[in-house]
This record gives structure tokens, sequence and C-alpha cells, in this order.
């Protein structure tokens, strides 16, 4: 039987990205298929203890196997905001597409463009978290191209790639994805593991 984990998101972007990278070897329950309502909060300065807050709420409350993840953009000339406050940078309540707006507004005028996406994991096997890092390190775009992905993905281009992360496949952005690096990561402590 596959060892199963619940993954402390409602995000269906991210649960298909994960689910995209974790194969056959476990089985990932959602917050809504594990009948788990609630929305975790993510007041923490860090995505280490924002993920941290998430995992510990889902394994207090199910006693399960669990993960969560934070995720940021880090952009160098902007002192590494949005970074924590990625999904909100424009403001609570506040779109994706209106960040992106206030990102290219602030980048305006700016020569240095580099910048990086970083997931933080943490994970809780049998009440002990462990925390795995990916990061992509990149360069935000002037303008937005393609409809693929979620987030800042129109005007992030990954280091080593020619398109933004809107406009390639899922397989095409796992080649270069933060995500996917901090769940490769994930994926090889599990195995080490007599679950």
């Amino acid at each position: 039987m596959k060892t199963q984990l619940i993954f402390a998101t409602n995000n269906e972007h991210k649960i298909a990205e994960i689910r995209s990278v974790i194969g056959n070897d476990f089985s990932i329950i959602t917050l809504q298929e594990a009948g788990i309502t609630i929305d975790i909060p993510e007041p923490h300065e860090t995505l280490e203890a924002n993920a941290s807050e998430k995992s510990r709420t889902i394994y207090q409350m199910t006693n399960q196997h669990c993960f969560s993840e934070d995720t940021g953009l880090e952009v160098t000339s902007l002192k590494g905001a949005p970074g924590v406050k990625s999904a909100r940078y424009a403001g609570e309540g506040r779109d994706f597409q209106q960040n992106i707006d206030l990102l290219l507004k602030n980048l305006e005028g700016k020569s240095d463009r580099t910048a990086r996406f970083r997931t933080v994991i943490s994970l809780i096997l049998d009440g002990r978290e462990i925390l795995f890092e990916g990061i992509c390190e990149g360069r935000i775009a002037t303008d937005q191209k393609g409809l693929q992905g979620f987030g800042y993905d129109p005007v992030f281009i990954p280091d080593g790639a020619t398109k933004r992360f809107a406009e390639m496949t899922m397989d095409e952005k796992n080649k270069y994805s933060h995500r996917k690096k901090a769940v490769d990561k994930l994926i090889q402590y599990l195995q080490t593991k007599d679950l």
C-alpha cells in the first residue's frame, strides 16, 4: 500500500505541480480530500515559519503524515521582495495580476532584474519535522507572456531558458522548477524511510 501524505494546501496549481513530480510511490491527499476546510494563516516573516505553521496545524488535527510548502519570489534589486508576501504583494484580497503589475512598476528603470523562486517544504512524519528547500534562479521580464502556470509565471524566465514559466508545459517547467527541486529532496528522504 502506498504511503499517504496530506498536503496542507487548497491551491489547485500547487497540487497539480506536486502530483506531476511525486509519481506513484506516494499518495497525496489534499485538505479538501481529507475533509479539512480550515484556511491556515501565513502570519510569519519567513517561508520556513509559514510552511511549519501549516504542517504542524494539520498534524495536530489529524496525527497523520503531512507536508506543506511556502514559496516566495525574491527579487534582488527589491531587496528580496516580495518574498514571503508574494501572494499578497499588492495587498490582502488582491489577485496575481495586480501583484505582477506592482512588481513590474517597482522594477521600472532598474537594470538588475535578477530574481529567484524559493520553495520551502515542511514535512512531518510521526511528529518530527524536516525542512527541504528548492531554488530556481532567473530574471523578471519587462512584459508578460504565456497562459500556463500561475502567480508570477508570466514574467519569470529561469536561468538557461528563453521562455517564461507561463509559456512552458508542466514537463518543461519541471526541468527548472524550485518546487520540483524541493519535492525531489522530499521524495529522496521518504524513500529512505520504512513507511
